[in-house]
């Protein structure tokens, strides 16, 4: 249990005062499929901090998030995934990255790894090629939009390394498609942040009434508060919860 909780109980402070931990190391992009630096002593943190998770922790093993290392790519699978179901969300991904590409229709992918989408590739590529991968109207126009400040150069991505989270957020909103929750799920997935904490999300906040409140509703305010015992690796206790729901991680 959390922090001195017993099951459907509401959260109460830790029973004595924990130090400071030690600055959280940073994570160098430029080597796809990263894994945060941080994780083994996230993991450890977690288990003195909250029961629930020193039980937890252990059952996936060696299972880590990481990171694809490009930024595009990962914000446009966000886009192509909302309000679709994670294996529609892979066979659309598959179809525009044929389209793109020019594979034959219905042929298989290419072994071997394919090359990043690129932002001036998704550009050239028209409205009714993106339609016919299996696109929505509304989703060829969030795609073109971010390919085009990808493009132009209007999100900082050299510059992210140095931002704190909530100026990253702000950037990434101002793309059209791109709410709040896509924009943390990307500073979780691609620049691997530590300490994030997704309140809109559903999945977090189904783990948190699942492991903490016997399955009762949890309101965002209850869930912010057990995720404040979390910090500052609330992404990595988010990631345990979510594998609490479903094993499989999601792919970004």
């Amino acid at each position: 249990m959390g922090a001195g909780l017993s099951p459907g109980s509401r959260v109460v402070p830790p029973l004595r005062p924990v130090p400071p931990p030690a600055p959280v190391p940073t994570a160098d992009l430029d080597q796809p499929g990263l894994t945060p630096p941080y994780w083994d002593e996230a993991c450890r943190h977690l288990a003195r901090r909250d029961r629930v998770l020193k039980k937890l922790i252990p059952q996936f093993g060696a299972a880590r998030l990481h990171s694809r290392g490009d930024a595009f790519t990962t914000l446009a699978r966000s886009i192509v995934g909302q309000q679709i179901s994670v294996k529609a969300a892979q066979s659309v991904w598959l179809r525009l990255n044929a389209v793109a590409f020019g594979d034959l229709p219905d042929s298989p992918p290419p072994a071997g790894e394919r090359p990043a989408l690129l932002p001036a590739q998704l550009l050239d590529l028209p409205v009714e090629g993106l339609r016919a991968a299996g696109l929505s109207a509304r989703k060829v126009e969030y795609l073109r939009d971010l390919a085009a400040h990808f493009a132009a150069g209007s999100v900082h991505v050299e510059a992210w390394a140095g931002m704190d989270d909530e100026a990253i957020i702000e950037e990434l909103v101002a793309i059209r498609g791109i709410g709040r929750w896509t924009a943390e799920m990307f500073l979780i997935f691609h620049l691997l942040r530590p300490n994030v904490l997704p309140l809109d999300d559903v999945g977090l906040i189904k783990g948190i009434s699942r492991n903490y409140f016997s399955g009762e509703p949890v309101s965002r305010a209850e869930a912010r508060e057990v995720g404040e015992a979390w910090a500052p690796y609330r992404s990595v206790a988010t990631w345990y919860l979510w594998r609490s729901l479903d094993p499989l991680p999601v792919d970004y």
